[in-house]
């Protein structure tokens, strides 16, 4: 069929570009780490879209099930053998390009419904460098990054999810035999949820309770091959399958698993910590808390994930916005390009804004994720804690805004965003999975709230405090708020403040309950609504410093005016949208004058008029390709209607004028009479 799309772009998004000020290019090189790994990604970009048929990601929409998950695996293997040949063309011995690059962000086009290896590579080979020794990271871990195994992270179970000491999966060792012999003792015991377990994975880190002598040893975790590494098919013991069709992310082929007197070597239980000795002598792990680190990992590898998928979905409905027009705005005008109503910038902006300001905490917290392994590593473990507590803080918010914020974008779209082509609905069911898995987010931000009840308490004792709540000692005294002077540094002190005073209000609440005789469990879960407010403020102020801090710090410095400025204005949006969405709070602690707050609206409106002729240009230095977007609406030529229809004239219903029912049913129904 020979396509209807011009040669040439839209001439609004002609316009757009051609009018910024802000360098698209420079704001790339600056996103991306520098002008080297941006041409690095481009490359290794195109060579990985390089053959791929017309209209492969459209195509995608009308497979069925088992389709969409066999054509993944074949583009693992395909992409795989590429990324292969490019490790060893620029990087030999490396692993910058292969494995990584199979979970990178030009996946997310070659694989829409995501990925059935997916957890392979972000999970199953990093715990266990995290987690084993020496000759276990050799033996298990370079099969893993070359996919001689393919293995998963199985943890949830059935009926225990987020709360893992509740895990019924069990490992009982046998000394005689010097082997574990694991077993799900029920159905709710089965493990449920872990990427490719259900047809892809022949291995898989199991957590399981320990056993030695019939005396428990905690929670601790174990290699199990679960399939034949010829036939593939399932080992002994092992009851294995698919979970089914969800919500989103159908090729990742989350399974579940069941085990009956299956018998691993001593060896495969993974031991860096915690260690069982041959004669069945226990060896506590040295400190308790290391295993938090593997969900530390995790957790910060799903705020990049989903913060990337919020800037996709930003830059697909900045586009359209660009090239739609409807409604005049003066009733004798033309109709206007729709990015034009302060309305539609209010539902793009803030977005764009709020995947940088994600992006950049997530930057953050993998520089303090690896000082913490190097301070772990010389037998420090006193950041773990706050780690844990930021790790959860931005997992929790992140996942909770990206939804929230692409279904917004969807939304500003119109009735063209509803279309399975225009790619946001595939964007969403991959980032809403990240609400739940890997800790339920109310969950998480329950967790938060223990650390900060802990914290409040070594505050008022006179304890040493983590300097992530240091600002907590603001909460100890009320009225004490300088006069608000409308700057960046007192819009994120406000912030803080508020926080401070909520962590003080549910800590009052929690420890009033038990002086009424509540115990302390049942006070903290009635105490839970101001609990996970003070939470979630905890995490605001982290990401509203950081944003403020790394935009306005040595990491722009050397960027030009113009692109600079768009960052700023972008901080601006940011904090002045966060700070009117929370001032119901702030208000409670700081006396704002009603032209405080009108201020605060004068600038927001302000910033979005500040950005609107910058917004094409700033989301073209985010770098996503078509390829990677998948999107009828978000193509960088703009070439909206065309592509919505060439894509309608793809669909298999229109292969042929006529459908079967309407011989066989309709036809017979509309000439009955009833």
């Amino acid at each position: 069929m020979t396509s209807i799309v011009p040669s040439t772009p839209n001439p609004d998004i002609v316009k757009e570009r051609r009018n910024a000020t802000c360098n698209s290019e420079e704001l790339a090189q600056w996103f991306h780490g520098g002008a080297e790994k941006l041409k690095n990604k481009r490359e290794i970009e195109h060579e990985l879209f390089k053959g791929l048929e017309k209209g492969y990601g459209l195509k995608h929409e009308y497979l069925d099930h088992e389709g969409v998950y066999n054509r993944a695996v074949e583009q693992v293997v395909i992409a795989s053998k590429k990324l292969k040949k490019l490790q060893q063309e620029r990087n030999p011995g490396g692993n910058d390009i292969w494995p990584k690059g199979l979970y990178d962000v030009y996946s997310h086009g070659l694989f829409p419904a995501n990925s059935p290896v997916s957890t392979h590579i972000t999970m199953f080979v990093d715990v266990i460098k995290g987690q084993g020794t020496p000759e276990q990271v050799e033996k298990w871990a370079k099969a893993a990054e070359n996919c001689n195994i393919i293995g998963t992270y199985a943890q949830t179970e059935l009926a225990h999810g987020t709360n893992v000491r509740g895990i019924q999966t069990r490992a009982d060792y046998d000394s005689k035999t010097q082997e574990f012999v694991l077993n799900t003792p029920c159905l709710q015991a089965y493990k449920w949820w872990p990427g490719g377990l259900g047809h892809t994975a022949n291995h898989a880190n199991v957590v399981a309770q320990l056993y030695i002598n019939g005396e428990h040893k905690g929670i601790q975790m174990f290699i199990v091959q679960v399939r034949d590494l010829e036939t593939h098919m399932p080992m002994p013991g092992v009851d294995i399958g698919e979970i089914g069709k969800k919500v989103g992310m159908a090729a990742v082929n989350q399974g579940f698993l069941g085990l009956k007197n299956v018998r691993i070597p001593r060896e495969n239980m993974l031991m860096k910590n915690a260690k069982v000795m041959p004669d069945g002598t226990f060896i506590e792990s040295p400190v308790s808390k290391l295993s938090y680190m593997t969900m530390v990992y995790t957790r910060c590898l799903i705020v990049n994930l989903d913060a990337t998928y919020l800037l996709e979905a930003a830059t697909i409905a900045t586009r359209y916005s660009a090239v739609r027009r409807q409604s005049p705005i003066n009733p004798n005008d033309p109709e206007p390009q729709i990015m034009d109503h302060v309305a539609q910038q209010l539902k793009l902006f803030p977005e764009i804004a709020t995947g940088i300001a994600y992006h950049i905490s997530a930057e953050h917290m993998w520089e303090l994720y690896n000082q913490t392994v190097d301070e772990i590593n010389n037998g420090q473990y006193s950041r773990l804690p706050e780690m844990h507590a930021l790790s959860c803080a931005l997992k929790a918010l992140c996942t909770t805004d990206a939804c929230a914020g692409i279904e917004r974008l969807r939304l500003s779209c119109g009735g063209h965003g509803f279309m399975a082509v225009a790619n946001i609905g595939n964007i969403y069911g991959n980032a809403v999975a990240a609400y739940t898995y890997e800790g339920e987010n109310t969950v998480l931000l329950l967790q938060i709230a223990r650390f900060l009840v802990k914290s409040w308490s070594y505050l008022v004792e006179g304890k040493k405090m983590l300097s992530s709540v240091e600002y907590l000692r603001q909460g100890l005294k009320k009225d004490t708020f300088p006069k608000w002077n409308n700057s960046w540094e007192c819009i994120v002190e406000a912030l803080k403040y508020t926080a401070a005073h909520k962590t003080r209000i549910a800590f009052e609440s929690f420890s009033e309950r038990m002086m009424a005789g509540e115990t302390q469990p049942e006070a903290f879960n009635n105490s839970s609504i101001e609990l996970l407010q003070a939470a979630e403020l905890h995490g605001r102020q982290f990401v509203a410093e950081t944003f403020w801090k790394q935009i306005t710090g040595p990491k722009t410095a050397n960027l030009s005016k113009p692109t600079k400025a768009a960052l700023d204005n972008l901080v601006e949006l940011y904090l002045v949208h966060t700070a009117l969405r929370h001032m119901n709070d702030i208000l409670r602690f700081i006396s704002l004058t009603e032209a405080d707050v009108k201020s605060l609206q004068n600038r927001l409106e302000a910033v979005l008029k500040k950005l609107r002729p910058e917004a094409i240009a700033i989301t073209d230095g985010f770098d996503f390709s078509d390829g990677v977007l998948n999107s009828v609406l978000g193509a960088y030529d703009g070439n909206v209607y065309e592509r919505i229809f060439e894509a309608a004239k793809m669909s298999p219903m229109n292969q042929k004028p006529v459908q079967d029912s309407f011989e066989k049913h309709l036809k017979p129904f509309m000439k009955s009479k009833m």
